[in-house]
């Protein structure tokens, strides 16, 4: 019987097609000059093809936004000079943006764009903050301040972890450890366990409201995968830039990818299910702590992604920031039904949707930004913070975590709710099924210092 040894022998690097030809090469007892012909075959049905360094004009994509107001025509216009640039990498076949959609700087993809490319994963394309996501929990006939008030004393936003949840399920915690990128340390097993039960900072929120149709009260998290995605992140974005030295030496840092038909492809695809079953973990855990501490048991739950890279054959599909509609993407589906946040005053939408020819499967994923954070605060300087906070919080119960009012998360930081709204029915980007209507939200607040320099500090201490 012939093994992996003797192809090393015969001159062949290890590589994830070993097991296939090995299955082959035994069945049918290959010798000889039949062995090397079958081999030279299947070595060059994964051969990786010579790259460009891009292409001279843009991909096809597909533009699912409109221009509502003066202050969004700039921003629609950087993204698509954004968008513009990602078509030109020459993995890409197709793409979309959204009505949410807000540039993050060129060469990069936009919030609320969809890169589909074939055979490879780019990981700037997902980002650091891998599988963000959302998951709401129906409480039943229960008062949303009683829900808000529990959520409140036990989940955790903010730089760091927590000790009350580090325990990890044994087949993940294996999982973890026997992939060969996460288990190469103990830094991510050490992630995984830190920063279970935790949230983050940013747009990330805890919100409770009521069912419009059913005036149930429902709990939404959102939140990614904290610091355990963005170590995989670190990792994939060397690996990617090795990949390029060798196949496509001129690509830029953020177009560069993995090729999936590798065996560093395969397991950096197993690493990325790993992190989203640990990322929907991450919320469950947080949900069934807040149930257990009101004693309740809960009537539904559904969640999904909405930054990910999602797989239909050989296309890979980078949703940066997009909400996926289409079953094929959320495999733990059970009704169709998706969450998309609008902003803190807004309800949440509960959607289902279809695919179509200019959605590529997907909706948009809240409502963006037409201004970067510090723009908006700028621009609202002619008042106090708790101006600002009393006049658009009014009737609501928001809260900040580090008691600190962040005012770039308040509503006028967001685009038009009611435009993205419109839009998502101009494009057919998914029906509304039910709204949460808003009674309350927890997030992270303001800090005295910029988040890098607070995780700098920290760690000296």
């Amino acid at each position: 019987m012939i093994n992996g040894n003797k192809l090393i022998e015969l001159g062949y690097k290890p590589a994830h097609w070993f097991k296939e030809a090995l299955d082959h090469i035994n069945k049918n007892n290959l010798n000889d000059i039949d062995l090397r012909s079958y081999l030279d075959s299947i070595v060059l049905k994964y051969k990786l093809p010579d790259y460009i360094a891009s292409f001279e004009n843009p991909v096809k994509y597909f533009k699912n936004i409109s221009i509502q107001s003066k202050d969004e025509e700039k921003n629609v216009n950087d993204v698509i000079h954004a968008m513009n640039i990602v078509m030109k990498t020459p993995t890409v076949v197709t793409g979309a943006i959204m009505p949410d959609a807000c540039p993050v700087g060129e060469n990069h993809i936009p919030v609320g764009g969809i890169a589909v490319t074939r055979n490879a994963i780019h990981p700037a394309m997902h980002s650091a903050d891998i599988c963000c996501s959302v998951m709401m929990t129906n409480f039943g006939n229960v008062s949303p301040k009683l829900v808000l008030d529990a959520a409140h004393s036990i989940t955790h936003f903010g730089i760091g972890g927590r000790s009350e949840f580090s325990k990890l399920p044994r087949n993940l915690e294996n999982r973890i450890i026997e992939n060969e990128l996460l288990g190469k340390s103990d830094r991510a097993i050490t992630l995984a366990r830190h920063h279970l039960g935790t949230q983050g900072d940013g747009n990330h929120f805890c919100f409770v409201g009521t069912s419009k149709n059913t005036n149930e009260t429902i709990m939404v998290t959102h939140h990614g995968s904290r610091g355990f995605g963005a170590y995989l992140y670190s990792l994939g974005m060397k690996m990617a830039e090795k990949f390029m030295k060798n196949i496509s030496p001129n690509i830029s840092k953020n177009s560069s990818w993995i090729p999936y038909n590798t065996e560093e492809g395969l397991n950096y695809w197993e690493a990325l299910q790993i992190v989203r079953e640990w990322t929907k973990l991450n919320h469950s855990t947080i949900h069934d702590a807040v149930l257990h501490k009101l004693s309740l048991t809960g009537n539904d739950r559904f969640w999904n992604e909405h930054n990910f890279v999602f797989k239909d054959d050989d296309l890979f599909y980078h949703a940066k920031g997009a909400t996926p509609l289409d079953d094929k993407f959320v495999p733990d589906s059970k009704n169709g039904l998706r969450l998309i946040p609008l902003n803190m005053g807004q309800p949440i939408l509960i959607v289902r949707g279809e695919t179509t020819e200019n959605n590529l499967g997907f909706a948009p994923h809240g409502a963006g930004r037409n201004l970067s954070r510090t723009q908006h605060k700028l621009n609202m300087g002619d008042k106090t913070i708790n101006q600002i906070f009393k006049e658009e919080t009014e009737g609501l119960d928001i809260r900040f975590f580090s008691k600190k009012i962040d005012i770039s998360e308040l509503p006028s930081a967001y685009k038009n709710a009611a435009a993205v709204r419109q839009q998502m029915i101009d494009f057919n980007l998914g029906s509304i099924i039910d709204e949460i209507m808003p009674y309350g939200s927890i997030m992270a607040g303001g800090s005295e210092l910029p988040h890098w320099k607070t995780k700098k500090l920290n760690k000296r201490n």
